[in-house]
């Protein structure tokens, strides 16, 4: 029985899963973002809870975090979207809930789920990109994960697209990254210019009753047929496609899985992401890869936290 954690920008996930990858529990709140001292006993305190109701002992917890990692020290060197940097994560961790711990970014453990056991499955060469507050990256080659030389690599969400674009959101100092472009608080800024060119608009009108303009309002009213909802949409699947255009001539891969909660919008953006990567990218790369959402949808990371743990501990001789 392990842990799989997901720490996201807006909410941390954490699922009980067995040697078998079902998930038999799960619990999800809104992230602490006061201080890094709130959000470490805020995930302490989850897991505890989480830990108390398993059938049995908890063999490990793995870890999915939003950060630049240092991974053969177990370190969070630093954060774009959350309270988190400069701490011997791991072995604080395993100071806290007396168990082994294992950690990676979030994305990395979301494309090692979804080639494990989801969307991607049996693919050795997959591009993973998480849609949530930020945008997250994981890459799959040779089918093991791609992490670098330290373990930071694939920051995908700054990326720059855009060289006279916006400043970029939370710590990061650049302009016109994917992140900032084409990731949940993209759309909600994006929603906002669309309401005010458009103020008869179910959008504008759900925007003016106090409604947030996040993803699930904007999906179901483009769902809907609204068009200014439907812009808005376009205008994220576009982004993402000049992202993926760009990592297609580079690393030339099977399978782009979406993922993230705004992975939920399906065809919303990926019909539009599809377009851009036909047009722009190279022959044969554009014309081979498959763009799919994520089997496990915005649970990809906490089941890839728990995949990654079940891998430590295989690869340790340890049973569970």
């Amino acid at each position: 029985m392990v842990i799989g954690f997901d720490l996201g920008g807006t909410t941390m996930a954490a699922g009980l899963v067995d040697g078998r990858l079902e998930l038999l529990e799960m619990v999800e709140v809104d992230t602490p973002r006061r201080s890094q001292e709130d959000l470490l006993n805020g995930i302490v305190a989850l897991i505890d809870d989480l830990a108390s109701r398993s059938p049995r002992p908890i063999a490990a917890v793995g870890f999915g975090i939003p950060s630049m990692i240092d991974q053969p020290h177990g370190r969070a060197v630093m954060s774009v979207n959350i309270p988190l940097a400069d701490l011997d994560f791991v072995d604080f961790m395993r100071g806290r809930l007396n168990a082994p711990v294992f950690i990676d970014n979030d994305a990395n453990v979301a494309a090692l789920a979804e080639v494990r056991a989801g969307a991607a499955k049996g693919a050795r060469e997959v591009i993973m990109i998480t849609l949530g507050t930020g945008i997250g990256g994981g890459i799959i080659t040779g089918g093991e994960v791609y992490r670098g030389a330290t373990g930071s690599a694939a920051e995908l969400g700054h990326m720059v697209i855009d060289v006279h674009g916006p400043r970029c959101q939370g710590n990061c100092g650049n302009y016109g990254c994917f992140e900032v472009m084409a990731s949940g608080t993209a759309l909600r800024r994006y929603a906002d210019l669309e309401a005010g060119k458009t103020p008869d608009s179910a959008l504008a009108e759900a925007i003016a009753r106090g409604e947030l303009p996040d993803g699930a309002l904007v999906s179901r009213l483009a769902f809907e047929g609204d068009a200014a909802a439907v812009s808005v949409m376009d205008t994220i699947g576009f982004y993402v496609g000049v992202g993926m255009t760009s990592l297609v001539n580079i690393f030339n891969p099977e399978v782009f899985v979406i993922g993230g909660g705004l992975a939920r919008a399906g065809e919303l953006i990926l019909a539009p992401a599809r377009k851009v990567l036909a047009e722009r990218g190279l022959r044969p790369n554009r014309d081979l890869v498959k763009v799919v959402t994520a089997d496990f949808g915005p649970d990809a990371g906490m089941m890839g936290a728990a995949c990654l743990a079940l891998s430590e501990l295989k690869n340790s001789g340890t049973p569970y």
